[in-house]
């Protein structure tokens, strides 16, 4: 569920708006290292680290498309996720930016009776350090048990600013889950990070009975191919 690609990656919309408004097709490619995997404040290995990497491919046009894969262990038998997605960004004008697409959640070794799979479409706008998204839920393998289309609603809001001239990037975040689809009527999320040099340094957590707030350290680095 891309934390790295939410936060490095890291939300799941700023790498990808950013790729796809390139002036020229490229393909890039992306690793990173975390010391936990967090996704919308939720623990996706059990607090333990994770490994990750990516490709992705945007074009002149706006459209840009590409893989993630990462370890992940929150459901039985599970060892990996891959998530494939596709979308379309761009400038409105020169402070304004926007992004849509989809994006499907794989994890393909994951038990059978995890029904893990899930895809959502989302869009996202973005100004003066400012980025608003929202992303639905479009399937899910757990359809059966009345997961279906827009039964869930994830809204974020994140505002990014430099603390002064060496690179540092300090990121706030809050976000409102809610629906059938995630057992919970509603959960809030929030974090704080700090990012320099590929680094990046972060806390995060929900509003989930029990859970207490997460650190974690995660690096990360960007090629072109």
């Amino acid at each position: 569920m891309q934390i790295l690609k939410k936060i490095i990656v890291i939300s799941t919309f700023t790498l990808l708006t950013s790729t796809a408004t390139t002036a020229y097709a490229e393909v890039t490619a992306n690793a990173a290292a975390t010391s936990n995997y967090l996704w919308r404040g939720q623990q996706q290995t059990g607090g333990d680290a994770a490994i990750s990497g990516g490709i992705d491919y945007s074009s002149e046009s706006g459209f840009y498309a590409g893989s993630w894969v990462s370890n992940a262990s929150w459901a039985d038998e599970m060892t990996y996720e891959l998530d494939l997605y596709a979308g379309f960004g761009g400038a409105i004008n020169d402070s304004v930016s926007y992004d849509v697409g989809y994006i499907y959640y794989a994890y393909p070794d994951a038990a059978s009776a995890a029904d893990a799979d899930f895809s959502e479409v989302y869009a996202s706008i973005s100004a003066a350090g400012f980025t608003f998204g929202a992303a639905l839920l479009a399937t899910s393998a757990a359809s059966g048990d009345g997961s279906d289309f827009a039964d869930s609603l994830y809204l974020s809001a994140d505002y990014g600013f430099a603390v002064g001239s060496s690179g540092t990037q300090v990121a706030l975040h809050l976000g409102h889950y809610s629906g059938d689809f995630i057992g919970d009527d509603n959960i809030v999320d929030y974090g704080v990070s700090i990012t320099k040099d590929g680094f990046t340094l972060g806390l995060s957590d929900n509003d989930l009975d029990g859970s207490d707030i997460k650190a974690y350290v995660a690096y990360s680095v960007d090629f072109t191919l």
